[in-house]
């Protein structure tokens, strides 16, 4: 036999043990299983009473041993760690693989790209010099300016995530039309619970033009029509009754009730905000969020007959005793001139407890 041929035999005889121990269940399935045991043990003598958690990399080196060793070796050999375990391990590494192969590369996003930085810019910057815009005509203004089209949804997108109005920006629509004491007042709802978690509503009435609170009624559990007529009629009483109520777009406030109790026993027009713009009715909406802020979210009580007590302390405190800015400092008793301001000397002065024992205001001893 010659040399090359012994040279060719020798090199067959290694390509067969090569392919031999690369099937699955051969000799390279041998090594997988000796690396599995030796994995499981490892994670059996890291000291944990309970089942110790898996690293990522135990994951990945028991789902590679699996991938070599046919079914019945992998149910031998899974000691610690469950045959189905390994498999579900196999299976997510083969997930990630084509997930890895398939996938956009980069960071790339599919589908319709948004509006360039440049067009958010130009939206954002129409709308603050013309506040008084809508989507519509923003739209229609540029693509008259750039020549190309814009859709007003478009523009609603980009000035819903891109454009934060300034809160108080101009003046309120209500401003007009409530210019004296008692000629507009404000109404709303708002919800507290009690010591014991039962909720209650409570409706507050306020003054447009001086920021008085007219009153606080409350009730248990959900009010109905009728319920509200209740509470507006214990605030109103005896008083000098406004032309104007504004309200919101809550369901009560259309009850077919609420309207003829105002219409026939107090001959009130009714003022109706804009639809899911609380901007609209801002007076009363700031009130029930100082009321919250300051007072209820303090406190705690028991029934209704705590609660609307409790409420008659704040509301003594938000109208004799707490200055407003709307007002240069003026409480809305010193506006409607019920409360005259007493000027105090710093030397002699006395504090006077106010909001049932809650804040303390300086005045003349």
């Amino acid at each position: 036999m010659s040399s090359l041929m012994w040279i060719a035999i020798k090199f067959l005889d290694l390509l067969s043990l090569f392919l031999r121990s690369c099937k699955r269940g051969g000799v390279l399935g041998l090594g997988a299983e000796i690396l599995l045991l030796r994995q499981q043990l490892l994670v059996l003598r890291r000291g944990k009473k309970k089942c110790p958690a898996l690293s990522t990399s135990d994951r990945i080196v028991m789902a590679l041993c699996t991938i070599v060793m046919t079914p019945k070796r992998i149910s031998k050999t899974s000691i610690a760690i469950a045959e189905a375990t390994l498999l579900d391990f196999h299976r997510a590494l083969v997930t990630r693989k084509y997930s890895k192969l398939f996938s956009q590369k980069g960071n790339a996003r599919t589908g319709r790209k948004g509006p360039s930085k440049e067009l958010i810019k130009l939206v954002v910057e129409t709308k603050v010099s013309n506040p008084s815009y809508g989507c519509p005509k923003i739209a229609m203004l540029i693509t008259n300016v750039l020549g190309k089209s814009i859709d007003k949804e478009t523009v609603r997108r980009i000035l819903s995530k891109h454009y934060k109005p300034i809160p108080g920006k101009g003046p309120s629509w209500l401003l007009p039309i409530g210019n004296n004491p008692n000629k507009l007042w404000s109404v709303d709802l708002f919800r507290l619970e009690s010591v014991f978690l039962q909720t209650y509503w409570v409706m507050v009435v306020m003054d447009q033009f001086t920021r008085r609170i007219v009153g606080f009624s409350a009730t248990r559990g959900n009010p109905d029509g009728a319920t509200i007529c209740y509470l507006f009629n214990r605030i109103a009483g005896r008083r000098n009754w406004p032309k104007y109520l504004s309200s919101d777009n809550d369901p009560l406030f259309k009850y077919w009730l609420w309207h003829a109790n105002l219409e026939a026993h107090y001959h009130i027009e009714e003022l109706k905000t804009v639809p899911n713009t609380p901007w609209s009715h801002p007076f009363i909406e700031r009130l029930i969020g100082s009321c919250r802020r300051e007072f209820t979210d303090r406190i705690f009580f028991w029934s209704q007959v705590d609660l609307e007590a409790k409420l008659r302390f704040y509301q003594q405190y938000f109208n004799s005793y707490r200055v407003h800015y709307s007002h240069k400092g003026k409480t809305p008793d010193e506006i409607i001139g019920k409360r005259s301001l007493a000027i105090i000397d710093l030397k002699t002065f006395k504090w006077k407890s106010v909001c049932g024992g809650m804040y303390q205001t300086p005045v003349a001893a």
